[in-house]
């Protein structure tokens, strides 16, 4: 029996907040790459956020925490959410917060691609006008002969094109697992990767009080933003939350003036909001039931 929505303003709140602490973890990492090796980072992000799950979940739900009836699939999942992080910190470390956020919001729109091979599902033409408009949009960020690094944009996509399959496999998990195990899954399989993988990249110096707690932060805000996006959907509907997502890329525009002094250029800017509109579309027609269901309450 579906949980009753009981505070869906609260839950907006709530949303908004893990949107910021999601911008804040990617202009956090930002900054500590001017300094420090990028599987150093990726490793405490997903550490720190290992350790808080088990710190305060492991207690309640011991072996729950672990339990899954597909833990073959849960893997490769949690890896190409590593492949995510790799990829993200990678184009960071080239290109400004807020149109590397932007470009890597070309996500849903590939999972409407996938959606049909992998799910089964129909695209509408609606939709492909969506995704049309939505790769216009980023075509317009990292158009030829922009100031964005051609490298960044490769690692931005790729870590796009990850995350979308990595939705993918959540949409097919959602339906037998656990969304607490699913988040452990991720944390763990990340933190046994990196720390299998961190004394081969280990180099630069040792981080500073301040430093270290700056690491540190990146799994605060990645564990915490979680948890929050977890709550959030406990009191409001995801056709609600949906599309509230896109407020990352105002955040991403405000971090990225503040801390670093870079905003988009005109161009970057319309492509930003063709990506977030595109976006927005989908996130709408997802909340329309089917003609034939309105049909059938007509």
């Amino acid at each position: 029996m579906p949980e009753t929505v009981k505070h869906p303003f609260y839950g907006v709140l709530l949303m908004l907040l893990a949107l910021f602490f999601f911008a804040a973890l990617d202009a956090t990492s930002k900054h500590l790459l001017l300094t420090f090796a990028l599987p150093l980072l990726v490793w405490a992000r997903f550490t720190l956020h290992c350790l808080l799950m088990v710190v305060f979940l492991a207690p309640s739900m011991r072996s729950k925490l672990l339990a899954t009836q597909r833990p073959l699939i849960q893997v490769v999942r949690a890896l190409l959410l590593l492949g995510v992080s790799l990829f993200a910190l990678a184009a960071l470390r080239l290109m400004p917060l807020a149109e590397t956020t932007a470009i890597l919001y070309v996500t849903p729109l590939l999972v409407v691609l996938l959606s049909g091979p992998f799910l089964g599902e129909k695209v509408s033409v609606l939709r492909w006008v969506s995704v049309a408009t939505g790769f216009a949009g980023a075509l317009l960020i990292a158009r030829p002969g922009g100031a964005l690094s051609g490298l960044g944009i490769l690692f931005s996509l790729a870590a796009a094109l990850c995350y979308s399959v990595y939705q993918i496999q959540t949409r097919q998990l959602s339906t037998t697992e656990s969304a607490v195990t699913m988040l452990f899954y991720t944390a763990l399989t990340g933190t046994v990767a990196m720390s299998l993988a961190l004394p081969w990249f280990w180099s630069g110096p040792v981080p500073s009080p301040l430093e270290a707690l700056l690491i540190a932060s990146l799994g605060i805000f990645g564990g915490t933003g979680h948890y929050l996006l977890t709550r959030a959907f406990r009191h409001t509907p995801a056709s609600t939350l949906s599309p509230l997502m896109y407020v990352q890329l105002i955040w991403a525009t405000l971090l990225g003036w503040q801390i670093f002094g870079q905003l988009p250029d005109h161009l970057s800017i319309l492509g930003m909001l063709a990506i977030a509109g595109s976006g927005l579309s989908i996130a709408v027609s997802d909340r329309r039931p089917p003609r034939r269901a309105l049909r059938a309450e007509g």
